[in-house]
């Protein structure tokens, strides 16, 4: 790649392994196979509770995860955790590690992050608690609520005591994880790292909050087409559940197994905005930070970047800001893309989807589409996919997270050496 040398691409940081369980499906080719089909996950709430609220959309994980669990397992984890459990084990064993002595335990590392951790246990405890006292509320509910306890718990059955982190950086934590598992594997305290975001908090609760603060789609009548990321009629996001997890782990270690990588994990930036805990800077500085920082620990230039997978929420003026932010930072030449138009959005686990979905589209040269962009806002100002995939070489590539509280992070992905 362009600025690079040998010594650097010998202890370069490379994926080999990928798990996903998302709204589009059970794991990563069923999910990879319907973004590039532009296949919506979006779909009406059957819920009785749901019928009173304005926006009655969500995207629910396609293959319930505890089906793919044992029974005790299942009990003993919040959603979010079985969630991260089953991209976790996909990743693991499609990255050859599953079989025993092929990587020292105490070099292995995980770091799953989430936005809100295990929240629908939380609220399901309290009811059971208003309805029968406190002998009805599980003896497990603590460690099953505990942001940390879906990291822990993948540590636990991959037996990796490298160390078992959890960023939690609301919309922005499943692209953070992947920063520090990069950071874990350059300063030398890991070889391999399990890294990713879950997150699964389709709930009453959670979507009367979203709901009241006027943030999600209410095209109750069109939920295939409710979360138009960059299109002029957007009205909000589609929340959405799932995990995506990669392995990384250095180069040389990868090459003596005889293990050819999905693509380099190159650089990455975490920068904040300092403004607001909700809205976005309007000048976009944070986010041109992010993306020109991540593209410097690169050793890479805005010239160099021919893809970027959006945050692209689908809110008003989310959207628009980050397309400035875009434009500003790499410029209008990069193929855009919005990968929310079919997943909704993830939350905590939406930055680890999309870098899934940025690593295929380096490795396996084609861009999705954005099946629901139909008319772009006037000023959109960069090139976004539309209907339709876009078969191209794309050997280098970013990916956008941004999240409440002012949370930036970008990643760069570029094709093996």
């Amino acid at each position: 790649m362009p600025g690079r040398d040998a010594r650097r691409s010998a202890s370069e940081v490379v994926v080999t392994g990928l798990g996903a369980t998302t709204p589009l499906g059970g794991d990563v080719p069923t999910t990879w196979d319907a973004l590039l089909a532009g296949r919506s996950g979006v779909g009406v709430l059957a819920d009785d509770w749901a019928r009173p609220l304005p926006t009655r959309l969500a995207a629910r994980m396609a293959v319930d995860p505890a089906g793919r669990l044992s029974r005790v397992e299942a009990r003993r984890l919040d959603r979010s955790t079985q969630a991260a459990l089953v991209a976790s084990r996909e990743a693991w064993a499609d990255a050859g590690l599953d079989e025993p002595g092929v990587v020292d335990p105490d070099r292995v590392a995980v770091v799953i992050a989430t936005g809100i951790g295990g929240v629908t246990t939380l609220l399901d405890s309290h009811d059971a608690y208003l309805a029968g006292g406190y002998r009805k509320v599980s003896p497990r509910m603590v460690q099953m609520i505990m942001p940390n306890g879906t990291a822990a718990a993948v540590s636990i059955d991959l037996g990796a005591r490298a160390a078992a982190m959890t960023p939690v950086s609301a919309c922005a934590s499943g692209a953070e994880a992947l920063a520090h598992a990069l950071d874990l594997i350059r300063l030398g305290r890991a070889d391999v790292v399990v890294a990713g975001g879950a997150e699964a908090c389709i709930h009453p609760v959670t979507m009367s909050g979203f709901a009241q603060a006027r943030a999600m789609s209410t095209r109750n009548d069109d939920p295939e087409r409710a979360s138009r990321p960059f299109d002029g009629q957007r009205d909000g996001f589609v929340l959405g559940e799932g995990a995506a997890v990669l392995v990384l782990e250095r180069s040389d270690f990868a090459a003596a197994r005889g293990r050819v990588p999905y693509a380099v994990l190159a650089g990455a930036a975490v920068t904040a905005d300092a403004h607001d805990m909700v809205s976005p800077d309007p000048t976009g500085a944070g986010q041109i930070r992010a993306m020109r920082t991540a593209l410097t620990d690169a050793d890479l230039s805005t010239q160099d970047v021919v893809h970027l997978n959006a945050h692209a929420t689908s809110t008003p003026v989310g959207d628009r800001i980050e397309a400035h932010a875009i434009r500003t930072a790499v410029g209008d030449a990069p193929l855009v893309c919005a990968t929310k138009s079919m997943t909704g959005h993830l939350l905590g686990a939406s930055g680890a989807v999309e870098a899934l979905a940025t690593v295929l589209a380096v490795h396996h040269s084609v861009v999705p589409p954005t099946p629901t962009l139909e008319k772009p806002d006037d000023d959109l100002g960069i090139e976004v996919t539309r209907a339709t995939a876009c078969a191209m070489p794309v050997p280098v590539a970013l990916t956008n997270s941004f999240g409440f509280g002012g949370h930036n992070t970008a990643l760069v992905f570029h094709t093996p050496e």
